[in-house]
């Protein structure tokens, strides 16, 4: 297949998928988040994350044991 043609089928394909577009519409918050709370929420967020996981790997030897 010589090169024009393979780029007409490159082509053909590529016009094909149509990628749908969001119309998303912001509008200012209705309730500003202060950094404190922010600062709070991650907090929380990184504890519910991390301290089981530190507690699963600090009883690791206890773990392997049973």
């Amino acid at each position: 297949m010589p090169l024009p043609a393979a780029s007409r089928l490159f082509r053909s394909v590529m016009r094909t998928h149509l990628i749908p577009v969001a119309h998303v519409v912001s509008k200012p918050p209705k309730h500003n988040v202060t950094a404190v709370e922010q600062a709070i929420a991650m907090t929380v967020l990184f504890a519910t994350i991390l301290v089981p996981s530190g507690w699963v790997l600090a009883q690791l030897e206890d773990y392997k044991t049973k």
